[in-house]
C-alpha cells in the first residue's frame, strides 16, 4: 500500500457495492417468500398426489438456493462495509497527516517519506540550515531512534517532518493489515459454479461467516450489542434503534443470536433460525454419511455350556461403541430437523397459515430445542403458546407440531374473520421419564420439578418477548388474546413460569391458561400464579392420565397434593372424550375435532359461552 493508493481510495464504492449485494439478497429472500407462502401454498390448497409432492420438492430446492443467495449476499455485503470500514479509518489517518503536512510546506512522497525545507540559520550559523527527507517508521524503538537524530537536527522541522512520517506509516501499515486480512475472507465467498446447493455448501457458509465475523471485529465494535441479560423490552429498543444496514450485518454474522431474542421481531427470528437450521441440517448430514456402514455381521454365535448361543460380534461391538450412540443422536436430529421442514412444506394445506420458525438449536440435552408457530404472533388477533410434556425431543417433535397445526386450524374456524397464531414451545430440557421402566429408568425424571423451575423463566421471557413484539407490530395499545397451554409436565413448567417474575413482576402474559393432564402446578390455587378467575382451564382424560395425574399429586408437582383438576384449585374443568393422556388433540377418521381440542379453541378465540364444561 502507498500513498497515492490510499489516498485515491474510495471506501464509498465499496459501500455501495455492499448496497447492491443487500439489495440482491433481499430480492432472494423475497423469491424465497414468493415460493414458500404464497407458490407452495396455493398449489397445497388447489392440488394433490404425486405430480405436487415432487413440484413442491423442486420448489423447495429452488427456495434453497435463493436462501443460500441471500445468506452469502449478506455475508458479502457484511465484508464490503467492514473493508470499508477499515480502509476508511486508515485514509481518515493520512489525509489529515497530509493536510498537516501542506500546512507546514512539507512534500509527502509515494513511499509514505517526508521531506522537509532549509530552516533560517540560528544561533550564528552563516548558511540556512538544509532541509531533507525523512522515513517514518512503525516499531517504537525505530520511532525513538528517529527523534534522538532529529534532536540533534538543529532545523526543526525534522522533527515536524519526521512526525507526521511516523503518522504516514501507520496509516499505510493500518491500511496494508486491513487488505491483508479481508482479501482472503472476501475471495472464500466465492459460490460454486453449480447450480446445486449442498451441504457441503452450507458448512462453508458456516465457515464463511465465521472468517468474516472475526475480520470484521472493529466494524461490529462500531454496533451497539444486545443488552447483556436484557429482557425482552431491551431487546426490542435496541433492535430499533439499529440502522437497516446494521441490522443486516449483525443478522448475517450472528443468526444463532438473534432466532433466540426475546422481543425480536417473528419475521427476522424466523430468518436467523432457518439459516441456523439450513447449517446444522449440513453439518449434521455430513457427519453422518462420514460414519462408516453397520457391519454385516452384527451377531455371531458361541458354544456354551447350554447349546450354541448367539451374541453380537467382537465386529458389531467396536463400531457401535465407536459410532452407535452418535449415529442415533444424529439420525434422530435430523428427523426433527426434517419434521420442521415438512411444516414448511405443509403451508397451505387445508388452509394452514405460513410458518415462522422462532427458535431452534439442534443441541440440548440430548434433545435440542425448537418453538415454531403457525401464523405470525405480531400480527395475531389471538395467539396460542403450546407446551409439550415429558419425553418430548428434537427427534420426535413432528407431533407436537401437528398438535399446534390442529389448534391452528380448529381456532381458525370458530374465529374465520381473525387472525390466528398457534405456537409449538419446545424451549427447555424436557424429563425423558414418566415411567419407571421407560428406558431403564428405575427413577422416572418427571418426578423432579428441577426441569419446570429451569424451563418456567425461559417460557415467561418468552411470552414478554411475544407481547412486546406484537406491541411493536401492532402498536402499543393493541393486545393480542394469549392463550398458554401445558400438556403433562408442561403445565408444570407454566406454573413455574408463572412464578418466575418478569416484567414488572407481575402476572404471566397470557390472558387464560389451559392445562390437560397436568400433575400439578407447584400451587395450590390458580389464584397464586396470577391467573384470574374465570381464566383458569383444565382437562383430564382416562386410562394412564389417571396415572400421571395422580402421580404428580403424590410426588408433590402439585403443591400440598393440589392438581389443577380439584375442585378447590380454581379452574374451570372442561369436558373431553375421554382417552388417554395424549388423546386431547384427537380428530376423528372425517378430521372433525375431539371435544378437548373444540374446548381448547373456544378458549384461545374468546368464544367462553361456547365451552363446555364438566363443572
Amino acid at each position: 500500500m502507498d500513498v497515492t493508493t490510499l489516498k485515491n481510495l474510495k471506501p464509498s464504492e465499496f459501500e455501495q457495492a455492499a448496497d447492491g449485494y443487500r439489495a440482491t439478497g433481499t430480492m432472494a429472500d423475497s423469491a424465497k417468500e414468493e415460493i414458500e407462502k404464497v407458490i407452495v401454498s396455493g398449489m397445497n390448497k388447489e392440488l394433490e398426489g404425486k405430480a405436487l409432492e415432487a413440484a413442491i420438492k423442486q420448489l423447495g430446492k429452488l427456495a434453497a438456493n435463493f436462501h443460500y443467495t441471500q445468506t452469502e449476499c449478506a455475508l458479502i455485503s457484511t465484508a464490503l462495509r467492514g473493508f470499508a470500514h477499515d480502509m476508511d479509518s486508515a485514509r481518515k489517518k493520512l489525509l489529515s497527516a497530509l493536510d498537516d503536512a501542506e500546512a507546514r510546506k512539507f512534500t509527502v512522497n509515494p513511499d509514505g517519506s517526508v521531506s522537509y525545507p532549509a530552516a533560517p540559520a540560528t544561533d550564528g550559523a552563516k548558511k540556512p540550515h538544509a532541509g531533507g527527507s525523512v522515513n517514518g517508521a512503525t516499531d517504537p524503538t525505530a520511532q525513538a531512534v528517529g527523534r534522538q537524530a532529529a534532536n540533534f537536527d538543529p532545523n526543526p522541522h525534522h522533527g515536524e517532518a519526521l512526525a507526521i512520517a511516523d503518522r504516514v506509516a501507520a496509516a499505510l501499515q493500518e491500511a496494508t493489515e486491513a487488505d491483508s486480512k479481508w482479501e482472503p475472507k472476501i475471495r472464500a465467498l466465492k459460490a460454486d459454479d453449480d447450480l446445486t446447493v449442498s451441504d457441503r455448501d452450507w458448512t462453508d457458509v458456516k465457515g464463511d461467516t465465521k472468517g468474516v465475523a472475526q475480520a470484521a471485529d472493529g466494524y461490529l465494535d462500531s454496533i451497539k450489542p444486545p443488552p447483556k441479560g436484557g429482557d425482552a423490552e431491551d431487546n426490542a429498543q435496541w433492535w430499533k434503534d439499529l440502522s437497516a444496514e446494521e441490522r443486516a450485518a449483525y443478522l448475517s454474522l450472528h443468526p444463532e443470536v438473534l432466532g433466540g431474542l426475546d422481543g425480536i421481531p417473528a419475521v427476522t427470528r424466523d430468518d436467523a433460525n432457518r439459516t441456523v437450521l439450513a447449517e446444522a441440517h449440513a453439518k449434521y448430514q455430513l457427519e453422518l454419511d462420514s460414519i462408516p456402514p453397520e457391519p454385516h455381521n452384527k451377531y455371531t454365535m458361541i458354544n456354551t455350556v447350554n447349546g450354541p448361543v448367539r451374541v453380537y460380534s467382537d465386529e458389531w461391538l467396536a463400531w457401535n461403541n465407536k459410532y452407535g450412540d452418535r449415529k442415533a443422536d444424529l439420525k434422530s436430529a435430523l428427523d426433527g430437523m426434517q419434521a420442521i421442514q415438512n411444516r414448511f412444506d405443509r403451508t397451505g394445506v387445508g388452509g394452514t397459515p405460513e410458518a415462522y420458525l422462532l427458535g431452534f438449536d439442534p443441541v440440548g440435552k440430548g434433545d435440542g430445542k425448537v418453538i415454531l408457530a403457525n401464523g405470525n404472533p405480531d400480527t395475531a388477533d389471538h395467539t396460542a403458546v403450546y407446551v409439550p410434556g415429558t419425553g418430548t425431543t428434537l427427534g420426535g417433535i413432528d407431533n407436537d407440531i401437528e398438535r399446534g397445526e390442529r389448534l391452528w386450524g380448529v381456532s381458525h374456524a370458530q374465529a374465520p374473520g381473525e387472525n390466528i397464531s398457534t405456537i409449538t414451545w419446545f424451549d427447555y430440557d424436557a424429563p425423558r421419564s414418566a415411567y419407571p421402566t421407560d428406558k431403564g429408568d428405575v427413577i422416572p425424571e418427571a418426578i423432579s420439578d428441577s426441569y419446570a423451575e429451569k424451563g418456567g423463566p425461559t417460557l415467561r421471557a418468552f411470552l414478554d418477548g411475544n407481547r412486546i413484539a406484537h406491541q411493536t407490530e401492532a402498536g402499543p395499545n393493541n393486545f393480542a388474546h394469549t392463550t398458554v397451554i401445558g400438556h403433562s409436565y408442561g403445565s408444570t413448567v407454566i406454573g413455574d413460569a408463572a412464578k418466575s417474575g418478569g416484567l414488572g413482576d407481575g402476572p404471566l402474559a397470557a390472558d387464560d391458561v389451559v392445562v390437560a393432564g397436568s400433575p400439578g402446578m407447584q400451587a395450590d390455587h390458580a389464584g397464586d400464579l396470577g391467573i384470574r378467575q374465570g381464566h383458569m382451564w383444565a382437562m383430564d382424560g382416562t386410562g394412564d392420565d389417571n396415572f400421571v395425574t395422580a402421580g404428580g399429586r403424590l410426588v408433590g408437582l402439585g403443591d400440598n397434593w393440589t392438581i389443577p383438576t380439584d375442585d378447590d384449585f380454581g379452574s374451570t374443568v372442561m369436558r373431553t372424550d375421554g382417552g388417554d393422556h395424549g388423546s386431547y388433540w384427537d380428530v376423528d377418521g372425517n378430521g372433525h375435532p375431539s371435544e378437548a381440542l373444540s374446548n381448547q379453541a373456544r378458549v384461545i378465540t374468546g368464544n367462553y359461552e361456547e365451552v363446555t364444561v364438566e363443572r
